[in-house]
């Protein structure tokens, strides 16, 4: 994609969409999870990635809080470039979407809303619609406190509000620990010679249960981290299982 392409796409994303802290009717902002699937051996990638670093940074779609998190796969690593980013968990992660979706195979980059939609990640005018689709969805309230950090432990409470909406459903807990931003010079593959950078990098994704949805929940979480990153968000989650579907979310600085 050229530079052209890629300004054009972030345009996409504002065009006709007011920008602001609060929906038109004052209404707090509904959080949306955004999941980028890339890589750094693919070519396609790096203009999602910084898609997702306008998304995460410059949050332009009115009464939305997008809550993003880059999954670097690893089925590219063969190909000429190890992403020092990439895990097998998110490799797994995409293809349980790209079988709830019916797809024909896995791609990047993969944008995934709320669970809901998989598009293109460098499509920024789909990447909108699909925002706005998903803000009209019901979300339960969670939130995260207690957040600390002692050398290679991450710790926090997760306290999720009971909802009689969802009267008997279970759903799954996940907590993420991503890099606010992250590096590459890439010596081979397909962006051989480049510099890439990433936002909120995941290197920590952690099931962490099934919960009651109509019982207020009050989970605290231990997460081992990776030395070499400086996991400086926490993201948490619920998803049904069977939809793939995000109920709840919600992010912590660390």
């Amino acid at each position: 994609m050229t530079k052209l392409s890629v300004f054009a796409a972030a345009l996409a994303l504002s065009a006709g969409v007011p920008i602001g802290a609060t929906a038109d009717n004052g209404a707090p902002r509904v959080p949306v999870l955004l999941e980028l699937f890339t890589s750094e051996g693919c070519s396609s990638c790096p203009p999602a990635d910084r898609l997702l670093e306008t998304l995460d940074q410059k949050q332009p779609i009115a009464g939305a809080d997008l809550i993003v998190l880059s999954e670097h796969v690893n089925y590219w690593d063969r190909l000429g470039w190890k992403d020092p980013f990439s895990s097998p968990v998110s490799t797994a992660r995409q293809q349980d979407y790209t079988n709830k979706y019916n797809l024909d195979g896995v791609y990047t980059p993969q944008l995934v809303v709320d669970g809901r939609y998989g598009i293109v990640g460098s499509d920024g005018r789909e990447v909108t619609n699909a925002i706005q689709k998903a803000l009209r969805e019901q979300k339960i309230p969670i939130a995260i406190s207690n957040v600390s950090r002692d050398g290679s432990q991450v710790t926090a409470r997760i306290e999720l509000h009971a909802d009689q909406n969802f009267r008997g459903g279970r759903a799954t807990l996940f907590v993420a620990i991503a890099d606010d931003r992250a590096e590459s010079q890439v010596a081979r593959g397909e962006n051989a010679g480049r510099s890439l950078a990433h936002v909120a990098v995941t290197r920590v994704l952690k099931q962490v249960g099934a919960i009651d949805l109509d019982t207020t929940t009050a989970k605290d979480v231990t997460l081992s981290v990776p030395s070499d990153t400086n996991g400086s968000r926490l993201v948490a989650f619920v998803q049904d299982p069977k939809s793939g579907h995000v109920l709840a979310v919600a992010v912590q600085k660390l």
